[in-house]
């Protein structure tokens, strides 16, 4: 489980020939290094009387974000967990109609859980948004890049998990339910990298100015 090894570790293993972790946990890792870095940004904010102001509003985005972080990791072992049916799907034997009809049927049903799981994946990482646009704006200022960094990291979490999207949806046969999820994916993909790139703009140039 990612929450119980250690970075190394864990990349050690993405980077071998197992098929887990990969592209999805890779994903799930990179929004949640966003929410710990704009958690970063609002524990340097808080008990400071220069924001006193919107300590409140800062404590709850805090909340929010310690909750995303918590459910990325468990979705990048989710994701894991997900591929490995899937995987074992398209091993299984066709010699005949019966064994074909079987493993089309499990491959289907394989690639649902295949395609929600990067889904929510999006979902969380589009939902630190909020909170990473009021810290670009009222956070503290000393950790300004911080924000941007955290932006970019959830940028590339929402267009990595939309990878496995695609991939998956590619292969249903249930073209309704494929376009269905298609499009909430690229719905996520359009708005969170437009807002995650408005956020590290913001922040570039108050670095630059």
């Amino acid at each position: 489980m990612i929450g119980q090894d250690t970075i190394g570790g864990w990349i050690a293993q993405l980077s071998s020939q197992a098929p887990t972790p990969g592209g999805g946990g890779a994903s799930a890792l990179a929004g949640a290094l966003g929410a710990a870095l704009g958690q970063m940004v609002a524990n340097l904010t808080v008990g400071k009387k220069r924001y006193a102001d919107v300590e409140g509003e800062v404590r709850e985005g805090l909340r929010t974000l310690e909750g995303l972080q918590a459910d990325l990791l468990a979705l990048a072992d989710r994701d894991a967990a997900v591929f490995a049916p899937l995987a074992c799907a398209y091993r299984m034997p066709e010699e005949t109609e019966k064994q074909r009809v079987v493993k089309e049927q499990v491959m289907q049903e394989c690639l649902i859980s295949a395609s929600e799981v990067p889904l929510e994946i999006m979902e969380k990482a589009f939902g630190a948004l909020d909170t990473l646009d009021f810290l670009e704006k009222k956070g503290s200022r000393m950790a300004a890049s911080d924000v941007g960094v955290a932006a970019q990291f959830i940028r590339a979490s929402l267009a990595g998990a939309v990878m496995n999207v695609y991939i998956n949806t590619k292969s249903m046969k249930d073209r309704s339910l494929a376009k269905k999820y298609q499009e909430k994916a690229d719905r996520l993909l359009l708005e969170g990298t437009k807002r995650a790139d408005e956020i590290y703009e913001n922040v570039r140039r108050k670095l630059c100015s």
